[in-house]
């Protein structure tokens, strides 16, 4: 062999040696991670932020970016333009969670904002332009909630907020939580102002926007046929579980997987 083909043979053999390790490298090299998208937790009325703590904590865990900001619970209108205002503060991708009457809010915050990725409803109101939270808890029977089990106290002039009585809490609200855990749950209850109950709902979110819902089949305040029907109607992904109306406090696990499932 002339020396000018075994220089010739041996840049070809470096050439292919480093394209080979160049490879293996790159293989090698871990790919940058999708950072995960914003998960924000509404809550509802008679109830606060702490009642998504055990979702929250298994969310974090799991390197997910978690808020659960406060409800005001004033009007559908007002609070769902107070949490409009805080999805507009976070950048990237969000994935918006709630529970009861915060179903309602995220229903109308959402609507027109491209970094909401998905809805959850977890025991949730979704409801569909100019229905109303007491439209949908009385379309099919079951519910237990009705103003004979509300404390009604004035707060300012002509305005009401209502809170469960504490004899009915467990009973309806969170049957299957620890009485200990209701007791603190009734006295640290957040009411409502009356005026959610019949106020109209605007255009949805969940016509542009994939939607998760969590059906509590034990549910007492609102109905699973309700939640099955707003679910259907939404073209939701539909999980069930046995559990009374605060699914998020009894059953974090399911609760938090589906949120999960969401974001991915």
């Amino acid at each position: 062999m002339t020396t000018t083909r075994r220089a010739v043979l041996a840049g070809s053999v470096a050439v292919a040696t480093a394209a080979v390790l160049g490879t293996s490298e790159a293989q090698a090299r871990p790919r940058p991670r999708k950072p995960k998208p914003t998960v924000v937790l509404v809550h509802g009325a008679f109830a606060d932020a702490s009642g998504w703590n055990g979702v929250a904590a298994r969310l974090i865990r799991d390197d997910y970016p978690v808020i659960a900001p406060a409800n005001p619970l004033r009007s559908v209108a007002s609070d769902a333009a107070y949490l409009a205002s805080v999805l507009a503060t976070i950048s990237g991708p969000i994935v918006l969670a709630a529970h009861s009457y915060g179903g309602i809010v995220i229903t109308n915050a959402a609507t027109g904002n491209p970094n909401v990725k998905a809805l959850v409803y977890v025991a949730a109101f979704a409801p569909d332009q100019g229905e109303s939270l007491v439209q949908l808890q009385t379309k099919f029977p079951g519910s237990r909630l009705d103003e004979s089990k509300l404390d009604f106290r004035p707060y300012a002039e002509g305005l009401v907020d209502g809170y469960i009585k504490k004899r009915f809490f467990r009973e309806v609200f969170a049957a299957d939580v620890p009485k200990s855990t209701t007791d603190l749950m009734h006295a640290g209850q957040r009411p409502a102002d009356a005026r959610t109950l019949g106020e109209p709902s605007g255009v949805p979110a969940w016509k542009t926007i994939p939607s998760f819902y969590l059906v509590a089949r034990d549910d007492r305040v609102l109905p699973a046929r309700a939640q099955r029907f707003m679910a259907k109607r939404a073209r939701s992904e539909v999980r069930e579980i046995g559990a009374s109306h605060v699914a998020m406090i009894s059953e974090p696990g399911a609760t938090a997987d589906l949120i999960k499932r969401a974001a991915r």
